[in-house]
């Protein structure tokens, strides 16, 4: 295969239906030594395994990375994969951060919808359709992810922080220098405000390999308490639905905002 071709494969990758899935960042290593290189893939699927996607500038409305200092862009070029690759970074919590522009899918059967809106907790989305005179297949929704990945350089010390995101999931405690015997807290946001009653989709892969899936739900000030390990990493997946009205035949008439957090829990 061609440098040329190899490369547009890259670019094609990008151009599947990601709606379907998760999407986030995956760390290489979620703890690299002091001086080492903190190295990132994009990654769409299921179960923490999916198909590691190209960095693609116009898809892209936010691509930035936040160690000691206020938010500066990840250093990427086109077909970039793995897409981060950040040497020479301080010691301390490294907060990598991705936020797509929209994209877009066609729902061609009812029963597509309804899986959809039943699993991610919106099953209100299904009489709200048919409600407003919208067809059952045919239809458009719009869609954005915004990823966010906790990585530790040296020891990791630090705090996740609101990070400007339309829908953001927080640690209320670090997991790689904090006590997390009795949970660790998490907050989902949408709008800068706290969501409340979120689902929270956690993704949790042991030292094997295996992932377990389970669903949390959020109080009213958007928070939980989630059960984690030492030896596993983790992925939080919370979704918002809103309604969209359309102007022209193709707009797309749902729009979803995804969160996504990956980190690891280290072994003590």
């Amino acid at each position: 295969m061609t440098v040329l071709s190899k490369t547009f494969a890259a670019l094609c990758i990008f151009t599947l239906p990601l709606q379907a899935h998760e999407f986030w960042i995956e760390a290489e290593d979620y703890t690299v030594p002091p001086g080492g290189t903190v190295t990132a893939t994009f990654r769409n699927g299921e179960l923490l395994s999916g198909s590691a996607l190209s960095y693609i500038p116009n898809r892209s409305a936010r691509f930035d990375y936040i160690a000691d200092k206020p938010a500066a862009p990840v250093p990427a070029r086109l077909g970039d994969n793995p897409a981060v690759v950040l040497e020479d970074l301080p010691e301390g919590l490294v907060t990598l951060i991705h936020e797509t522009r929209e994209q877009y899918v066609t729902y061609t059967e009812w029963a597509k919808w309804v899986k959809f809106t039943d699993h991610k907790d919106f099953a209100w989305g299904q009489q709200a359709h048919l409600d407003r005179g919208l067809p059952e297949e045919g239809f458009r929704e719009g869609y954005y992810r915004f990823a966010k990945a906790l990585v530790a350089v040296g020891e990791g010390a630090g705090a996740d922080a609101v990070r400007g995101l339309r829908a953001e999931i927080v640690l209320g405690r670090n997991p790689y220098v904090d006590d997390l015997s009795d949970g660790l807290p998490v907050q989902v946001l949408f709008d800068g405000a706290p969501k409340a009653a979120a689902q929270i989709e956690m993704f949790e892969k042991d030292a094997e390999g295996a992932v377990e899936v389970t669903l949390h739900t959020a109080d009213a000030e958007g928070s939980a308490v989630l059960p984690v390990a030492p030896g596993h990493e983790y992925l939080l997946d919370s979704v918002t639905l809103l309604p969209q009205e359309p102007v022209e035949a193709r707009d797309p008439v749902w729009l979803t905002f995804w969160a996504a957090l990956t980190f690891a829990v280290p072994e003590r």
